[in-house]
């Protein structure tokens, strides 16, 4: 081979060993910008969620307004417009009392909480009819609703106690604290504290009347999938907290209930001991875990003795984002009643079976 040719292959063999060194810088391996950049869309996307939820929000709370008005049961402390057409002295501005009664004239007294002006309207059209007033025209114009003091905590744009008039629902106070928070969790509780004195009879007031409730509320399934059963209509002194992402619920038999951080991990026990520990009446051997499955809003329920999980005969499992631990009292029928009621909400209003 002459010499020409010897430096024509060596000077092809430069340019390939060229193009193979471009090639590679051409590719780089992940650098931290990549990685920052694929966070921040991550982020992005789930910021987008976040709002496409507080727009559902509004959008529902604009269009509830008009059923809200014509559905609301009337309740104690509400001020009555009552007219009569051409019947001047049975006009009347009237208070409804603690016990949830008016004093009419002719009519003496009546009972009035929980019905709609519709329902007292032809209550009223009726007892007139009766004995004094043929073919009666009755309106009743509510006035002033009822004050309530309702507080929305966590992660939400606006938390604060907020005092508001009339009934509220779930949906409405996310509108008026301002929507969720880009970190929001998936669940909502709802705490409801016992009902006053004067809130039941004497004849109707139990044992349940005394405890207060936690009710769990999907947000995707009210929010993203518009289940309105979830849309719970609040009480005076309910409480809604919406803790972060990332945060695991102990309720129950436990000396301090509530929203807690996950450590990475963070186990059955550990969180048991985060909450406060086990009262006296717990039965800790029927804890159950209410766990949302990876993929749409189904659920399990999970069942863990802790009292053999603290002597080390049974295995501590390590707990998920937004889980729900329930720690009974002891005795299966009081489990039953407590744990139904509680998640009944949670659960699409019976969607679980806690028969044992």
């Amino acid at each position: 081979m002459n010499t020409k040719r010897k430096w024509q292959l060596f000077f092809l063999f430069l340019l390939f060993i060229l193009f193979i060194l471009t090639s590679c810088a051409s590719s780089p391996t992940p650098t931290k910008e990549t990685i920052s950049l694929e966070q921040k869309i991550k982020e992005t996307e789930s910021s987008k969620k976040v709002n496409a939820m507080n727009e559902k929000i509004m959008m529902s709370t604009l269009s509830s307004r008009r059923a809200f008005y014509r559905d609301y049961k009337i309740g104690p402390q509400d001020l009555l417009e009552i007219s009569v057409f051409e019947v001047e002295k049975l006009n009347k501005i009237v208070r409804v009392s603690s016990q949830g009664n008016i004093n009419l004239p002719l009519l003496g007294i009546l009972k009035v909480k929980g019905l709609t002006t519709e329902e007292l309207e032809k209550e009223i059209r009726n007892l007139l009819a009766e004995k004094y007033i043929r073919d009666p025209q009755v309106n009743v114009l509510i006035k002033e609703y009822r004050n309530q003091r309702i507080s929305v905590m966590g992660a939400v744009k606006n938390p604060g106690v907020f005092d508001v008039t009339g009934t509220k629902t779930i949906l409405d106070m996310l509108a008026i604290a301002g929507g969720l928070r880009d970190d929001a969790g998936q669940l909502l509780f709802l705490l409801r504290p016992p009902k006053l004195e004067e809130e039941t009879s004497k004849g109707e007031r139990g044992v349940d009347e005394l405890k207060p409730e936690t009710f769990v509320i999907d947000l995707e399934g009210l929010l993203v999938e518009s289940n309105l059963k979830l849309n719970l209509p609040l009480h005076h002194g309910d409480v809604i907290n919406i803790p972060v992402s990332g945060k695991v619920f102990v309720g129950g038999e436990v000396k301090s209930p509530g929203g807690f951080m996950k450590g990475k991990k963070l186990t059955l026990s550990q969180a048991i001991i985060v909450a406060g520990g086990l009262n006296f009446n717990a039965n800790g051997s029927e804890t159950k875990i209410f766990r949302y499955l990876e993929k749409g809003t189904d659920k399990e329920v999970l069942t863990f003795n802790v009292y053999a999980i603290q002597k080390g005969n049974d295995e501590d499992p390590y707990l998920k984002e937004n889980d729900i631990i329930i720690v009974p009292k002891s005795g299966v029928k009081t489990f039953l009643s407590g744990v139904r009621e509680t998640f009944r909400a949670a659960f699409g209003l019976g969607k679980f079976s806690f028969g044992m």
